[in-house]
């Protein structure tokens, strides 16, 4: 093979992945951060369920008009979807997403079964999300603000360990390239149709604050 062959094929090694921004080092970061936030929420959410329990007169700190209102979401059969309150799964579930993220960054390499087992538990934990935010919206008629910092970090936490596991071909055989390099795109999407259904269902409150 010629010298001018060989240098090629090495540019080519070397040239800029555009998919280079989901290596390890980001995803754990987003884990790292999206974990502790998210568990740090779950926890003031059992804070503040004991406090209710305790105390039947106390409000909680996230109750703060008729639509924002955490006191009104924790008495309702669905704060407690599997019989005990939900903020305890969040505390488990994002203390496990917090330690995987730090030890990516601290260099662990995981093997390909456990980033798919990531990704089931990241998809059980979107679907219950969106489950709680249909919930929310159409039947109990509140919101919980530090429920709602958990469907932020829920849906990033997937969407990226998504982008991840298909940049490193470990859910399909092709990178999707194009998708990865859009990934604010999509995010930011998926953010305003929850923030716009938000809008939508209690723009009857919001106006009454506009007048």
């Amino acid at each position: 093979m010629s010298r001018q062959a060989t240098t090629a094929q090495e540019r080519i090694r070397v040239s800029p992945d555009p998919a280079e921004p989901f290596a390890a080092r980001i995803i754990g970061w987003v884990l790292a951060i999206g974990g502790a936030i998210g568990a740090a929420a779950a926890l003031t959410l059992t804070i503040e369920k004991i406090n209710v329990l305790t105390d039947p007169s106390y409000r909680p700190s996230c109750s703060i008009n008729p639509i924002l209102s955490c006191g009104s979401v924790m008495s309702t059969p669905q704060a407690a979807a599997f019989g005990f309150p939900n903020p305890l799964i969040g505390i488990i579930g994002f203390s496990v997403v917090t330690t995987i993220g730090v030890a990516v960054l601290a260099g662990a390499r995981l093997p390909r079964w456990f980033w798919l087992g990531l990704q089931i538990g990241a998809a059980f934990g979107l679907g219950f999300v969106h489950w709680l935010i249909f919930q929310s919206l159409y039947r109990i008629g509140a919101l919980c603000p530090y429920c709602m910092v958990v469907w932020v970090v829920t849906i990033a936490i997937f969407w990226y360990v998504t982008l991840y596991n298909i940049h490193h071909e470990q859910l399909f055989a092709t990178r999707g390239t194009a998708l990865l390099r859009y990934h604010t795109v999509v995010l930011t999407t998926w953010y305003l149709i929850v923030v716009a259904l938000i809008g939508e269902q209690f723009w009857f409150y919001w106006r009454t604050l506009l007048t």
